[in-house]
């Protein structure tokens, strides 16, 4: 079993074997992979490891977005929302829903099946959610989790959740009308998947607030991200380097910065299935996408945030990538 590819915490995972939320079948086949992927508890819970999002797909052969969307709220709903490790101190600490939200900056340290990424605006706060399983149902499994996690929690420290919304790109599952979905804790068929907390809810204070304690625990927080391992692969190190990016870079700067040269780089991404070109407009696509529900930044402004010298040669490689303008795209996302 590798502990680099994506997972979630042991300790989220231990909790669901134990809980109501699978059935006796499936805990016993998640305990025969365990066993041969030599994977015991004790060697998990001793190195913090990451159970592999993939073992989800074998005991889950059939699984589609219904049914993941299903398991996720079913797993978030038998989690111990203050046991994940690093994050526990500060989630119990933290002083407000804003703070709480601050969290998800250290996410990488408890998993890497998901990413997050954040854009305040005069509504509040709207926070992208990416999965990184290379399956697009496990994503939606995962996604789901993290947001209806983070709904419960916001719950269990404010005591009201109810304005904190989980938007996803996937249908609503048969059996769930949309119109009684959408008062609820999930929106379907978004143009994103998104989590949107308001301005009021932001400012919501937790209920066992301990300022020294979070702040102490921030600190703690940060010395581990600057000093976590970072990705192995290309294709990871490319994307983490171009999500960060104030401008537009090119396969040559990418690969200074890696210390390679570029046919090196383009060499080590198409061993990993894929092209700096691609990297490059997924990256673009999320920030764009993430920018455009904010209704106080014009196109325009959109734009130049991401780099382009101009709005035409945004809209049309923005038309490229989704068969729409910006504006187009704007406009349909109007009920959201």
């Amino acid at each position: 079993m590798s502990f680099t590819e994506p997972g979630v915490p042991y300790t989220a995972f231990a909790q669901l074997l134990e809980s109501q939320a699978l059935d006796a079948h499936a805990v016993a086949q998640f305990r025969a992979i365990m066993t041969r992927e030599s994977a015991a508890d004790p060697t998990l819970l001793q190195l913090e490891g990451q159970v592999p999002v993939r073992w989800f797909r074998e005991v889950y052969p059939e699984l589609d977005a219904e049914q993941a969307t299903k398991l996720g709220h079913a797993f978030a709903e038998h989690a111990q929302l203050t046991s994940f490790g690093p994050l526990s101190v500060p989630l119990i600490s933290a002083g407000s829903v804003a703070e709480i939200m601050e969290l998800l900056t250290y996410l990488p340290l408890i998993t890497t099946a998901v990413t997050t990424r954040f854009h305040p605006n005069e509504e509040g706060l709207t926070v992208g959610l990416t999965g990184h399983i290379g399956d697009s149902d496990l994503d939606c499994l995962i996604v789901t989790y993290c947001g209806a996690a983070l709904r419960r929690l916001v719950q269990m420290l404010v005591g009201d959740e109810s304005t904190v919304r989980l938007h996803t790109s996937w249908p609503a599952p048969t059996d769930v009308d949309q119109d009684e979905a959408r008062p609820g804790n999930m929106v379907f068929n978004a143009p994103m998947t998104f989590l949107h907390v308001p301005t009021e809810a932001l400012n919501e204070v937790c209920r066992f607030s301990d300022p020294v304690a979070y702040r102490l625990a921030i600190a703690d927080l940060r010395e581990a991200l600057e000093h976590r391992v970072g990705p192995t692969s290309y294709s990871a190190k490319v994307r983490a380097s171009l999500d960060e990016a104030a401008a537009l870079k090119t396969c040559r700067t990418v690969a200074e910065e890696l210390s390679v040269s570029a046919s090196t780089l383009k060499r080590r991404l198409h061993e990993e299935g894929t092209t700096f070109r691609e990297l490059l407009e997924s990256s673009l696509l999320e920030r764009a996408t993430l920018r455009l529900l904010d209704r106080s930044m014009s196109v325009s402004e959109i734009a130049v945030d991401l780099g382009y010298s101009d709005l035409t040669n945004f809209s049309h490689a923005f038309k490229r990538w989704t068969g729409r303008s910006p504006r187009q795209f704007r406009e349909s996302c109007r009920s959201w």
